[in-house]
């Protein structure tokens, strides 16, 4: 059996070109957001956001590597039709309808928009011919998966860090002011606030799409069997959870420290922009569209590397075709603009992000319950059922008669009451299991 083990600045490589991809700008828009709108209270909010926002995504990382890096292989422990069902619908969420044409989007309003004019239409032409350039980049980064390693890992990383590094010592060594009193649910919740807001990051699905890149890149290098395919991708994993870690908390104190210089601002990219103005002039805002450019180039590239890798796996379109059309559509959403990119993506990700994070809890406890799919059944329909009513309650959906007659579970008013029922199902769906297997002996004997 093959046994060949990676040098560590091969590991390296690889957990930085698995940090790159995971750091979109997205995730560089909601930390900010929430030190300046948790204020005092910004360290209990940015550990609920460090739970959902690099806990998460580090476990279904390895959850995907002990499972042989297929979230469909994953998901068919419930069953092969919830397989290939949730594995398509995880991969055009994170994928063509939200993940990537946000990262066209959001490189476009924080690195173009600053930069136009007075009096130039932010949208409309602009934004198609960038999304143009930018989805053409894109295209021919993804075109051969096998040089992503040395692309994002070894040169667009570096740069990127080089330039947060600069954006978040500045503000440590000039700090712009205190934090401030927190905000809404800040207030009372911090903690469980965070937690949801980290959903908005989508680094769990991610993480589970991610999978079949990260897998791919170690078995370029020569590994081929499970036990170094595993070690190495967890490895990677805590590398670029380190780094995830880091700059979110960095980008929080950014924003916690914000308001007294720039005022209470609108969202994370604004929150960014000021304070990059604040504390390098002119020049803060050409620093921020290039940090803002390489984290959404990387992320946008891992993506369409991924869902076409897969796509490839169940339709008849070679890889290549399929970067091509992934681009092209990718490209058309995100004319539509952020904000409608960010009001659809919502309610579906609290539809999915709780069903996604069961089952990768579940697959760490797989052999304690004997694989049976009874387990997984018993856990994902309460989840699922109770993540739709959150979802048609953020769509702004009325459900007040369901949201009332769910009131009485723990966590529901939290946002997470899936908790105590996705348990109990799970108890449940063994129970019936282990009874069934009794039973069948019994009738065997």
């Amino acid at each position: 059996m093959d046994r060949k083990a990676l040098s560590f600045n091969s590991v390296l490589t690889i957990g930085l070109m698995l940090f790159a991809l995971f750091l979109g700008a997205g995730n560089m828009i909601f930390p900010p957001f929430l030190g300046q709108q948790a204020g005092e209270h910004v360290w209990t909010g940015i550990i609920g956001f460090l739970i959902t926002g690099v806990g998460l995504p580090l476990l279904a990382v390895i959850a995907i590597a002990k499972t042989g890096g297929d979230l469909q292989t994953l998901a068919n422990r419930v069953h092969p039709v919830f397989g290939i069902i949730f594995t398509v619908i995880m991969y055009l969420a994170i994928g063509p309808f939200f993940g990537i044409p946000r990262t066209g989007t959001v490189a476009y309003e924080i690195g173009v928009i600053p930069f136009l004019p007075e009096g130039t239409a932010k949208y409309g032409l602009s934004l198609f011919f960038y999304t143009i350039v930018f989805f053409g980049i894109t295209t021919w980064l993804a075109m051969n998966p096998t040089k992503l390693v040395d692309r994002i890992g070894k040169v667009l990383t570096p740069s990127l860090l080089i330039i947060m590094a600069i954006l978040v010592v500045k503000s440590i060594l000039t700090p712009m002011g205190t934090p401030g009193a927190p905000q809404g649910e800040y207030l009372d919740g911090a903690l469980f606030k965070g937690f949801i807001e980290g959903y908005l990051t989508m680094d769990t699905i991610a993480a589970l799409v991610f999978g079949i890149v990260i897998i791919s890149a170690i078995k370029d290098r020569g590994v081929k069997d499970k036990a170094t395919l595993t070690k190495v991708c967890t490895i990677a994993g805590f590398i670029a959870a380190a780094g995830l870690a880091l700059v979110y908390l960095s980008l929080a104190y950014i924003g916690a420290s914000s308001a007294d210089a720039i005022g209470t601002q609108a969202n994370g990219g604004a929150i960014l922009s000021g304070s990059a103005e604040y504390l390098f002039g002119s020049l803060g805002a050409i620093i921020l569209a290039l940090a803002i450019t390489f984290a959404c180039i990387t992320t946008s590239v891992g993506l369409v590397s991924a869902c076409a890798q897969y796509f490839s796996k169940i339709l008849p379109i070679s890889y290549k075709i399929l970067v091509i059309i992934l681009s092209i559509f990718s490209m058309v959403v995100a004319n539509f603009g952020l904000t409608q990119l960010i009001a659809v993506s919502l309610p579906v990700l609290i539809v999915i992000y709780p069903v996604a994070i069961v089952l990768i809890l579940l697959s760490f406890m797989h052999n304690w319950y004997n694989g049976y799919s009874y387990v997984y059944v018993g856990a994902l329909i309460p989840t699922g059922l109770i993540s739709f009513v959150d979802g048609l309650k953020t769509a702004g959906v009325d459900v007040t008669s369901l949201t009332d007659f769910l009131s009485f579970l723990p966590f529901f008013a939290q946002g997470i009451g899936w908790i105590v029922p996705a348990l109990v199902g799970a108890i449940i769906g063994y129970l019936v299991a282990a009874l069934q297997g009794k039973t069948k002996q019994v009738s065997e004997a």
